[in-house]
């Protein structure tokens, strides 16, 4: 049995992870294209960004579990084609790998906004461990940032950069920060522990050019793309530009399964294919397709995707299905405690807490069993 893997990230360690923890005794060789092993990439926007935390914490194995766990790593392994009727990977080098089963967890890359400025060098985006450096670095001496974008990457680092004591404009097309995803009531919120961090919003206001005057420091976080050129061109069923697969990760390619950012994965409690871009369910689902090549029938995806955001030293903890809500109904506990829950056709959804874990655990149980909105 020879397993192989595309990708450095969450879900490329995951699959490893699960294949040997189900009993998988074959090869294992995981492909990624980074110089360094799979490590944690929520702190890049925030504590490392702060200088907060040292570079030597972010692995999230050491290279010991990878000798002792039987697993290959190739860094710098870039993969150019797959071949799924002959069972191959050809890389960036020519050279042509075999395999029995194998996993794509490409993730995501930034997304480049289509504007004048966008693609010169001092134009920053946030993914890999070896740009967060250079936005480190930055930093360091940067007296004022432009941040275009207000999803995750755009607040986190906005926030984090202004407890640096960088002078930051954040700029959006956005009314509020993530009102597309959490809603207007969310949005305020968020907008409102920005402005308490001295940051000034520009909201409503689309970039149209870029120029390298606008400030020390431009950091692009306009959202990201699935990286599935590799299953597009090897004619793996894609939709909406996600790679289809079951709840058990597997593709339309016999042995080839696909996880993280780039899966549109079929969830058995929501009854429907969901696209997730969150850390926790890179792992989850990277695991799921381990263990299903491993031989765990009982593997698969069956619970409500969910996340953390920092924004400064605010903590959000979100669950559910992520594609849509009619209706919110906010709760507040009293201090800074607050609960936003989301229902669609009258049954939860979702659940947004700030300082509020009851009802973060109360609301994956509302969420996955369609319980009437509280």
């Amino acid at each position: 049995m020879r397993l192989v893997i595309v990708g450095g990230g969450p879900a490329a360690l995951a699959a490893a992870r699960g294949y040997r923890d189900a009993g998988g005794d074959g090869d294992v060789t995981l492909f990624t294209p980074e110089l360094v092993l799979p490590y944690r990439r929520p702190p890049l926007s925030k504590d490392f960004l702060r200088g907060e935390l040292d570079e030597a914490r972010l692995p999230i194995e050491d290279a010991a579990w990878y000798e002792n766990h039987g697993v290959t790593v190739r860094l710098g392994g870039e993969v150019a084609t797959l071949g799924p009727g002959a069972r191959t990977l050809t890389l960036g080098s020519g050279d042509t790998v075999g395999y029995d089963a194998c996993v794509l967890a490409t993730g995501a890359e930034p997304c480049v906004l289509p504007v004048p400025g966008a693609t010169e060098e001092w134009v920053l985006l946030l993914r890999t461990l070896a740009t967060a450096r250079v936005l480190r670095d930055r930093a360091e001496r940067a007296e004022t940032a432009l941040v275009v974008g207000s999803g995750f990457i755009g607040c986190e680092a906005a926030a984090s950069l202004a407890m640096r004591g960088v002078n930051v404009t954040l700029q959006s097309d956005e009314n509020l920060p993530h009102a597309s995803r959490l809603g207007e009531e969310a949005g305020r919120r968020i907008a409102r522990w920005l402005e308490a961090l001295n940051v000034t919003l520009k909201l409503g206001d689309p970039v149209r050019q870029l120029t390298e005057d606008a400030a020390d420091l431009v950091l692009m976080a306009g959202g990201v793309v699935p990286r599935t050129g590799l299953a597009e061109s090897a004619g793996l069923n894609v939709e909406d530009g996600r790679i289809v697969v079951d709840a058990q990760m597997r593709t339309s390619a016999e042995g080839v399964y696909a996880a993280g950012d780039i899966a549109y994965a079929f969830n058995e409690q929501a009854g429907r294919h969901l696209a997730v871009e969150h850390w926790g369910e890179a792992l989850k689902t990277g695991e799921i397709a381990g263990r299903a090549i491993a031989g765990d029938t009982e593997a698969n995806w069956d619970v409500a995707p969910g996340f953390w955001s920092t924004i400064g030293e605010h903590t959000l903890k979100y669950v559910g299905w992520g594609d849509g809500f009619d209706e919110t109904r906010v709760v507040d506990h009293g201090g800074d405690a607050w609960t936003i829950w989301y229902g669609a056709g009258g049954r939860t959804v979702g659940v947004l807490t700030h300082q509020r874990d009851e009802d973060h655990k109360d609301g994956r149980r509302l969420v996955e069993t369609g319980a009437p909105l509280p």
